[in-house]
Protein backbone atom coordinates (compact mmCIF):
# COMPACT_ATOMS: atom_id res chain seq x y z
CA UNK A 1 0.00 0.00 0.00
CA UNK A 2 1.40 3.20 -1.11
CA UNK A 3 1.36 5.84 2.14
CA UNK A 4 -0.31 9.18 2.18
CA UNK A 5 1.41 12.57 2.32
CA UNK A 6 3.04 13.28 5.71
CA UNK A 7 3.47 9.37 6.22
CA UNK A 8 -0.17 9.55 7.66
CA UNK A 9 -3.22 7.24 7.34
CA UNK A 10 -6.59 8.40 6.51
CA UNK A 11 -8.30 8.93 10.29
CA UNK A 12 -5.01 8.38 12.18
CA UNK A 13 -3.59 10.66 14.67
CA UNK A 14 -0.37 11.90 15.32
CA UNK A 15 1.23 13.04 18.29
CA UNK A 16 4.01 15.01 18.14
CA UNK A 17 6.11 16.33 21.42
CA UNK A 18 7.81 19.86 20.58
CA UNK A 19 10.72 20.39 22.25
CA UNK A 20 10.34 22.20 25.51
CA UNK A 21 6.81 23.13 24.13
CA UNK A 22 3.56 21.67 23.59
CA UNK A 23 2.07 18.03 22.74
CA UNK A 24 0.73 19.00 18.70
CA UNK A 25 -2.29 16.67 18.00
CA UNK A 26 -3.27 16.40 14.11
CA UNK A 27 -5.85 14.05 12.93
CA UNK A 28 -8.92 12.40 14.74
CA UNK A 29 -9.39 12.51 17.61
CA UNK A 30 -11.97 13.05 20.70
CA UNK A 31 -10.96 15.88 23.48
CA UNK A 32 -12.44 15.28 27.34
CA UNK A 33 -12.32 16.40 31.12
CA UNK A 34 -11.27 14.18 33.49
CA UNK A 35 -14.92 13.81 34.19
CA UNK A 36 -15.70 12.99 30.17
CA UNK A 37 -17.40 15.73 29.04
CA UNK A 38 -15.99 16.47 25.73
CA UNK A 39 -13.92 19.67 24.87
CA UNK A 40 -14.67 21.11 21.42
CA UNK A 41 -11.21 21.92 20.15
CA UNK A 42 -12.38 23.41 16.80
CA UNK A 43 -10.06 22.01 14.70
CA UNK A 44 -8.28 18.85 13.46
CA UNK A 45 -5.06 19.64 14.75
CA UNK A 46 -4.22 21.56 18.61
CA UNK A 47 -1.30 22.53 21.09
CA UNK A 48 -1.92 21.26 23.96
CA UNK A 49 0.01 22.40 27.07
CA UNK A 50 2.22 20.28 29.04
CA UNK A 51 4.01 23.27 31.39
CA UNK A 52 0.60 23.68 33.10
CA UNK A 53 0.46 27.53 33.71
CA UNK A 54 -1.22 28.19 30.02
CA UNK A 55 -4.19 30.51 30.59
CA UNK A 56 -6.34 28.45 28.30
CA UNK A 57 -5.71 24.60 29.49
CA UNK A 58 -5.92 22.33 28.09
CA UNK A 59 -4.66 24.44 24.86
CA UNK A 60 -1.39 26.30 25.17
CA UNK A 61 -1.09 29.77 24.64
CA UNK A 62 2.66 30.13 24.71
CA UNK A 63 3.64 30.56 28.55
CA UNK A 64 5.90 27.53 28.50
CA UNK A 65 8.26 29.97 26.74
CA UNK A 66 7.95 32.76 29.21
CA UNK A 67 8.48 30.69 32.16
CA UNK A 68 11.18 28.61 31.06
CA UNK A 69 9.44 25.44 30.64
CA UNK A 70 11.82 22.30 29.94
CA UNK A 71 10.19 18.98 29.51
CA UNK A 72 13.36 17.12 29.79
CA UNK A 73 14.78 14.14 27.34
CA UNK A 74 12.98 12.81 24.85
CA UNK A 75 13.96 9.10 24.02
CA UNK A 76 15.50 8.63 20.52
CA UNK A 77 13.94 5.52 18.68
Amino acid sequence: MIGHPGGMEPDQTRIVPYEDGPLIVRGDFVLETPDGERIDPGRRTVALCRCGKSAVKPFCDGTHKAIGFKAGTQREG
